[in-house]
């Protein structure tokens, strides 16, 4: 069986639009906006790519870690499984 991932393409609108607020807050430094509109920006740009994360691990846990859970052996099951893990502790640590 071959393994396909899922299409992320919806994201990359996201990501534009994440792109655009980046180029906005540079505009803002470059301009010697007031810190707190420079903060408040940053801060809608963090909540948008916590957004593109949450849809990603979404959509991995019911494809990806869904397909292996479904169709494999134990040893796949538990590496699927280790990897979840493993990923969100790194998120934790980026909190």
């Amino acid at each position: 069986m071959t393994k396909k991932n899922p299409s992320h393409l919806e994201e990359l609108g996201r990501l534009k639009k994440i792109e655009g607020q980046i180029k906005g807050v540079q505009k803002m430094i470059q301009d010697g906006r007031y810190c707190i509109d420079i903060l408040t920006q940053l801060s809608s740009v963090v909540g948008a790519i916590k957004s593109v994360e949450e849809n990603i691990i979404n959509r991995h846990l019911r494809t990806c870690v869904a397909d292996s859970l479904a169709d494999r052996g134990p040893q796949e099951k538990e590496r699927k499984v280790q990897e979840i893990i493993d990923v969100l502790i790194k998120f934790r640590k980026h909190e």
